[in-house]
């Protein structure tokens, strides 16, 4: 079974007068440990399908299982404890709080969880050190640079072990040198940590690295390629 599994799902928004369905029936399978990446023309339903997949919306018809839990049937409250268990999200623009640092971004995933205050330390350092930021621990988001608070974000996203780790242009806001280097450490997170992960993404390069490419255009999957070996 499939850890990720969207069934007939579709989604349509109203804007004016106009119906706009970004996703139109669609079906999708994720295997465990697979890092499947999403391109395809702006407005097209690629953060449509990550909102969906995380939780964040829910679809006009269609079923999302994930790890064997049907997301669609969960309440706001139920969807916000399974959220904080299971997935891990990675934004464009970081998301990191100012005023904590490196560490205490991390951490605030954690504090949802039934965890120690030990078993949170270990969690924080762990990743933390899988991102290469032990070092930065105690720096404030204005200390480092695009690329560091990005790995910031990735070692949030990461923190709380989950099922899945889904990003919405990870590399959008970044010059050609850090893209690069964020691109090294996706693919060793998945690949090290078999870290299930669906990445959306405008860069064909980027999205090479994944080990599944799916382009999405007017609501539907139109092309499947190959990605790169393992």
């Amino acid at each position: 079974m499939a850890l990720v599994e969207l069934h007939s799902v579709s989604k349509s928004f109203r804007k004016g007068d106009e119906t706009i369905t970004p996703l139109d029936d669609v079906s999708l399978d994720i295997q465990a440990g697979e890092f499947v990446s999403l391109m395809g023309p702006s407005g097209t339903g690629k953060s449509t399908l990550l909102n969906l997949v995380s939780g964040i919306d829910r679809p006009d018809s269609g079923q999302i299982i994930v790890d064997g839990t049907d997301v669609t049937k969960l309440s706001r409250t139920q969807l916000a404890d399974w959220r904080a268990a299971n997935l891990g999200y990675i934004f464009q623009t970081h998301n990191l709080i100012p005023v904590l640092t490196a560490y205490e971004n991390v951490e605030l995933p954690t504090l949802l969880l039934k965890l120690s205050a030990s078993q949170r330390r270990q969690r924080v350092e762990l990743a933390l050190e899988a991102v290469g930021l032990s070092d930065r621990a105690g720096h404030y988001p204005r200390q480092l640079s695009g690329g560091q608070e990005q790995r910031v974000g990735i070692a949030r996203a990461i923190v709380a072990h989950p099922k899945v780790v889904v990003a919405d242009e990870p590399t959008g806001s970044l010059d050609s040198e850090t893209s690069q280097q964020v691109q090294v450490l996706l693919q060793r997170l998945n690949q090290e940590l078999n870290i299930t992960m669906l990445m959306v993404t405008h860069d064909t390069e980027v999205a090479g690295i994944a080990t599944r490419q799916l382009v999405l255009d007017r609501g539907k999957f139109v092309d499947r390629m190959a990605g790169t070996q393992r």
